[in-house]
């Protein structure tokens, strides 16, 4: 074996997922944009166009990638809103309630 492998090999995702809480929780809101969507979000519902307006730098593909990673978290829900035109609003779930205090805490101490 080579030297400072001994015994060890490379983790998978799954195999290095901690069984800490906060640290689960840490991963589902860490991100350039996550954080920023979910405190937006403290203030209705929120549009695809309309985050992307709000969020500057971004771009689709990156708000995309935040948003299914928010909801597939449960921090967002995904509504498609059946009335012409057809759009969809994005809004915090309970669990995405309760991770805002935290947020802004984190923004005091920042």
């Amino acid at each position: 074996m080579a030297e400072g492998t001994i015994g060890q090999r490379k983790l998978t995702t799954v195999e290095a997922a901690s069984d800490c809480p906060a640290e689960a929780l840490l991963r589902s809101v860490s991100g350039k944009w996550k954080p920023r969507i979910i405190l937006l979000a403290t203030q209705g519902p929120l549009r695809f166009s309309q985050l992307l307006r709000a969020l500057e730098g971004s771009n689709k593909q990156s708000t995309t990638d935040a948003l299914r990673e928010l909801e597939g978290d449960g921090l967002l829900d995904r509504v498609v809103i059946r009335q012409k035109p057809l759009h969809v609003e994005y809004t915090l779930t309970a669990r995405g309630m309760q991770v805002v205090p935290l947020l802004k805490s984190m923004e005091h101490l920042g």
